[in-house]
Parts: C-alpha cells; structure tokens; sequence
C-alpha cells in the first residue's frame, strides 16, 4: 500500500533529478525558445513516456544487464554521446526562426525523443536509482515497476515543462538575428557540455 512519506520520498527525488540541468532540459529549453510551448508538447510527451518504457525495462531486468556488462555501460556512453553530439550541433547550427525553411524546422517528435531516452545515460542513473530505492517487494513485479515509472513521470512533468516554458519566455526577448545566434551557439554548446557528465565518473 502507498504510504505519504513514500509518494513524498519518490516525489521529492523525481523533481530533484528532473528539474535539475541536463541533455532533455537543455533541449527543451532551445525548443520552447525555438518554436513555443505547444509546439515542444510533443517533445515533453516522449520524454516522459521513453522514460516510463525504460524505468519499467529496469525494474524488469534490463538494469541488471546494464550494472553487469561494463561493455554495455561503454556502447550506451559512446551511443548516448554521439547523439547528444548532433542534437548539440543541430542546435548551435540552427538559422533564426525567421530565416527557417518552414519544413525542415521543427521540433522533436515524440518518438525521437522517447527513443533518446534510452541513450541518455542522466535517464538510465534515474531508473537505476529509482528501482533500487522505490520498488516495492511485494506484489506483482509488472504493476509495482509501472506504478512507480507514472508516479515519477507524473511528478517530473512540471519540472521538464518549466525549461520549456523559460525557453519560450527567452525566445520572446530575441530581437535579432544575432541575438539568435549567440543563445543557440550557447544552448549547443550547454548541450554538449552534458557528454562530460558521462564520462565524469
């Protein structure tokens, strides 16, 4: 049964982890200021539902594949940095909205961003460490695993909203084109920063 103190505890964790810099809000702080809340939605959407998938693949027995396999933990780091990489440089390179081919300009969609997560070594130390301390022993394994993933994705959907909505209230205040230029080059390269986080331990 659900106690206060541990909807508290998972409460209090998944806003620490989600609200906190990383590779998912640097993108959705450079997309809110891109193209607006509304239109990053489906960005925010596939975060938190890659999330629930990859939370629930580690309560099942991914994550002990992971924790045993230092190879594994190598392939993710390098996959999750090569790509991180490219949507750092995607992000620097990118002209000003006003300048955008209407067609090739857009956002994540929710399947891109879902399937990042699993790429995302921040999204990977979430589960592990949520799985390890949250998940209830008793009861079936399935349902407590997807129980806990909701409660945690239900928790960090204000805090990932939050770095779109202050990239939309910075888009708001870019005039210029170089004014563009420059939060993009810095959003990039804030971005990239994150594949130092990676390799730090």
């Amino acid at each position: 049964m659900m106690s206060a103190s541990w909807l508290l505890s998972i409460t209090m964790f998944s806003v620490a982890m989600s609200g906190t810099p990383g590779p998912n809000n640097m993108m959705l702080t450079a997309s809110g200021a891109r193209y607006g809340y509304r239109r990053t939605l489906p960005h925010i959407a596939g975060i938190l539902g890659g999330c629930v998938v990859l939370f629930v693949a580690i309560a099942l027995g991914l994550g002990a594949v992971f924790e045993r396999y230092e190879s594994v933990q190598w392939a993710l780091r390098l996959a999750g940095s090569a790509y991180l990489l490219y949507l750092a440089w995607r992000i620097a390179t990118a002209p000003p909205p006003n300048l955008d081919d209407a067609q090739a300009a857009r956002p994540l969609n929710i399947w891109e961003a879902a399937a990042f997560q699993f790429a995302n070594p921040k999204a990977w130390i979430m589960g592990l460490t949520l799985t390890a301390s949250f998940l209830p022993a008793n009861g079936s394994l399935m349902l407590n695993a997807l129980l806990l993933a909701l409660l945690m994705e239900a928790a960090a959907f204000p805090c990932i909203s939050f770095w779109a909505l202050f990239g939309r209230t910075l888009g708001s205040r870019l005039r210029s084109a170089r004014s563009w230029q420059v939060f993009n080059v810095l959003m990039g390269a804030l971005t990239a920063a994150c594949v130092v986080l990676i390799f730090s331990d």
